[in-house]
């Protein structure tokens, strides 16, 4: 790997997401993107003339022959354990959208793999690049609203999943609670830290799906302080935020269009931030990943934050099976 030349990326997958990706290779300074694979060719080969990058049927054949740095793998949760492995045993760096895994033993399985072969392994966890969540993590550890005390995060909206493979059990796992779920998780730990216990109540599915559309979930950090987070595909709350932090000496909203906080006995909001930009978020994931690949920074999504954000996901499983709280024991602890 040239220190001078970008990095040589290729995609396994090319649907909606990879998408996106194509969009922040497009303005990343440090990573371009080679080549793409994909088992419908006809994606494959849309997705690179496209893009102005080879196509393959398979991601077996484009690491073969494609002189690559790294990957990122944006295909379908059930295949992610098979497909991550191959490629880090073949000495490339993996980039793999979440959820990382069905289970926590695959999840584990992958951070294995990565930690023999000395490659470098991340989670997509978009959330965690947007410029506001940054900024609001660091106003919280300024003590500016004292400590925490509430957290929400709220993932809703209205789609149709009646056609989609994130509906089917099989492939996803499950239904909106992984899908979801663990941006939600991934965030709440960044904020509150350890999570020690899950509950999550399950709505009425509207959709008539084999798997749920909406639940509400509870969690705890290590320190006791709850977090509650809203999931549905089936309803749209209507709210300009989707993270609300509520601090013994003050209020922090993370919003889509814009960030705020305020501390108590302030008479005005304190705008920080002016909200959600999902290509800049790509292109900050890209560029984190890249910068680690060169050693010159640390992972923003470290593959232990991966692998908890699957246990605690299994955990919330159990959780709305057993309608009570349940304990997330780390899988090197069961």
């Amino acid at each position: 790997m040239n220190e001078q030349s970008p990095i040589r990326f290729g995609m396994v997958g090319a649907g909606a997401i990879a998408q996106a990706y194509a969009q922040a290779f497009q303005r990343s300074q440090d990573a371009q993107l080679y080549a793409v694979a994909d088992c419908r060719s006809e994606a494959a080969e849309a997705f690179g003339e496209a893009n102005e990058c080879a196509a393959f049927a398979s991601a077996q054949d484009m690491a073969q022959e494609m002189d690559l740095d790294a990957v990122v793998v944006c295909t379908p949760p059930v295949t992610h354990r098979q497909v991550c492995c191959e490629l880090l045993d073949r000495g490339l760096h993996v980039l793999c959208e979440k959820p990382l895994s069905i289970d926590a033993a695959s999840a584990q399985e992958i951070l294995d793999t990565a930690a023999s072969n000395g490659t470098v392994f991340t989670m997509a966890s978009k959330f965690r690049y947007v410029a506001d969540v940054t900024v609001a993590k660091a106003i919280i550890e300024s003590g500016l609203i004292g400590d925490i005390v509430l957290f929400e995060n709220v993932f809703t909206g209205r789609v149709d999943m009646s056609q989609r493979w994130n509906s089917n059990p099989k492939i996803s796992g499950g239904g909106v609670l992984i899908d979801n779920g663990t941006h939600s998780v991934d965030i709440t730990r960044y904020f509150l830290g350890q999570l020690s216990e899950v509950q999550v109540m399950e709505g009425n599915r509207v959709q008539d799906l084999p798997v749920e559309d909406t639940v509400r979930m509870f969690v705890r950090n290590t320190s006791g302080v709850l977090g509650s987070i809203d999931l549905s595909w089936s309803v749209n709350k209507e709210q300009p935020y989707f993270i609300a932090i509520y601090g013994s000496s003050g209020t922090l909203l993370v919003g889509w269009q814009e960030s705020k906080y305020r501390r108590s006995g302030d008479s005005a909001w304190n705008i920080f931030g002016s909200g959600y930009d999902k290509t800049d978020a790509f292109v900050r994931q890209i560029e984190n990943f890249s910068g680690a690949i060169r050693q010159r920074e640390p992972l923003v999504v470290t593959p232990e934050d991966a692998l908890a954000s699957v246990e605690v996901i299994e955990a919330a499983y159990r959780a709305m099976q057993q309608g009570d709280w349940e304990p997330i024991v780390p899988v090197a602890s069961s």
